[in-house]
């Protein structure tokens, strides 16, 4: 069932018996089966460059995809990965189906009911982007619009004006646009629908600023408006309850800013340094 070193796994995966995993709801058992199996499940994107997606090896890559393979090359297992919708790893109570999600997830306090977050391993800006040819010059000419968003992401809790991070040091925030429409994605085609014109199904969209950058640099008739609306921290995310597993996966994070590897992944991916809030 369990294919090559970072591959992705997709479909009937995702229902990998706990026994295999050697996942469990018992404090401890999480770290232990992972060390006796020698394989690290990691919950993931597909389609997130650049953070994870898919390349012409069609094998998953980028920068959460690095970091997962330095979080198992650390522990001295294999890593596999899985897909499953953002909507189902947000949710927490994953059965042992996945060890840990590394998917730029940010721990709100709402994630925190059902998810630990070990360790937070970057930051990124989140602004709004609008068609080349949009006629708004500033943020507040946006209130009122149509307004597209990832379902369930951080950027739609924004745009419902209802985020909360819960984080230690998390950047504070204001409100910079009241939509008059959200519209939801179960993806980033969202850009797509922008893509069409200003207005033609939407006015603008609310992301992270590489995926926005990663969709200008792939041609995409857009731009962003305005400075970024917050910095959100992005955690890795366990299952509740494992302390053991997650005092774990905090010490790999802490050596990994430590030495710097954590740095030179971001830079690689994203151009800049965003294990720190500047």
């Amino acid at each position: 069932m369990f294919k090559n070193t970072g591959k992705a796994i997709l479909g009937a995966a995702l229902f990998v018996s706990a026994s295999v995993v050697g996942m469990s709801a018992q404090a401890g058992e999480a770290l232990d089966g992972i060390m006796k199996s020698k394989t690290l499940l990691v919950g993931s994107n597909s389609d997130y460059r650049p953070n994870a997606f898919m390349g012409d090896d069609n094998q998953l890559q980028g920068f959460d995809i690095d970091v997962s393979k330095e979080i198992a090359k650390r522990l001295g297992v294999e890593v596999q990965f899985v897909t499953p919708g953002w909507e189902i790893m947000t949710a927490g109570r994953w059965s042992g189906r996945w060890h840990m999600v590394v998917g730029s997830m940010t721990p709100t306090k709402a994630r925190a009911q059902v998810l630990d977050f070990p360790a937070v391993y970057y930051y990124t800006p989140a602004a709004f982007a609008v068609h080349k040819n949009s006629k708004a010059t500033s943020l507040k000419d946006l209130d009122g619009k149509v307004i597209g968003v990832v379902g369930s992401s951080t950027y739609h809790k924004y745009l419902e004006h209802k985020l909360e991070i819960d984080a230690v040091g998390a950047p504070a925030f204001e409100y910079a646009v009241t939509p008059g429409e959200i519209k939801l994605y179960s993806d980033i085609n969202e850009f797509d629908e922008l893509s069409l014109g200003d207005g033609v199904r939407l006015d603008a969209l609310a992301q992270s600023v590489p995926v926005i950058q990663q969709a200008m640099k792939k041609g995409l008739p857009i731009k962003q408006l305005g400075d970024p609306i917050f910095y959100e921290p992005l955690a890795i995310a366990i299952d509740k309850g494992d302390k053991e597993l997650s005092d774990k996966l905090a010490s790999i994070v802490e050596d990994m800013k430590s030495d710097g590897t954590l740095t030179k992944l971001s830079v690689k991916w994203h151009g800049a340094d965003l294990v720190s809030v500047k």
